[in-house]
């Protein structure tokens, strides 16, 4: 639970505009749509599409690791993991069932991306609140999610080549649907709870030495 006097003293270390640039995006950040990424095993891959997340405003990635522990490199991430709620399954269950019931069970479509379907990007319709699944490097989504998913999704191409690197795919992909929300009447902001949560744990994300910071301000005020 947010504690709203030790938010008030934090926000003390904080100069205006950076107050300010997180209540900016905050506005502009949405869990309507999010990406799930299943047994992505290249670092430099799951990285990217966390970047690319945070810059078309999707809060949350799902990473599934039934085969490969997925790891995000900060160069390529460029400090976005920071800002993003990343939700991993790893047990030793079917991590891919798991994820797609919890998503379902928040009120998610599940769209499985792949080459091998006749829906478009472009026909694509916005008006439900989708989970986008992207499969590993190799083989691309697992008979799992076939089996699960709501519909399926692919972009259209012309050369030779069948498919696109992941972190290519999840760019044009949430660029197209992202671009499309906000300019439709679809309530896709995050709520006020929503915003308040994020803003108070970007503060703290901000902070050097958050945790002697926060132990200073509970001893002086017990």
């Amino acid at each position: 639970m947010m504690d709203k006097k030790l938010l008030e003293y934090l926000e003390t270390y904080l100069t205006l505009k950076r107050k300010n640039t997180f209540k900016r995006v905050l506005e502009q950040r949405t869990r309507y749509f999010t990406a799930v990424l299943e047994d992505i095993y290249q670092p430099h891959n799951a990285s990217a599409v966390v970047r690319t997340c945070d810059i078309f405003g999707v809060q949350d990635v799902h990473i599934i690791e039934n085969k490969f522990v997925n790891r995000i490199s900060r160069y390529v991430a460029k400090g976005s993991q920071k800002w993003i709620t990343s939700h991993r399954y790893k047990s030793d269950g079917n991590n891919t069932q798991i994820c797609l019931e919890q998503l379902k069970q928040n009120g998610y479509q599940i769209i499985a991306t792949t080459p091998h379907t006749d829906s478009l990007l472009q026909d694509f319709d916005i008006n439900k609140k989708t989970a986008f699944v992207f499969g590993s490097e190799a083989e691309g989504v697992s008979d799992d999610v076939k089996d699960n998913a709501d519909g399926f999704l692919k972009i259209p191409m012309v050369g030779f080549t069948e498919s696109l690197n992941i972190s290519v795919a999840v760019a044009i992909l949430l660029q197209d649907v992202t671009t499309k929300l906000r300019n439709s009447n679809v309530n896709w902001q995050l709520s006020k709870e929503e915003k308040e949560d994020l803003y108070y744990h970007w503060v703290k994300k901000t902070i050097k030495n958050i945790d002697e910071v926060e132990a200073h301000f509970y001893e002086h005020k017990a």
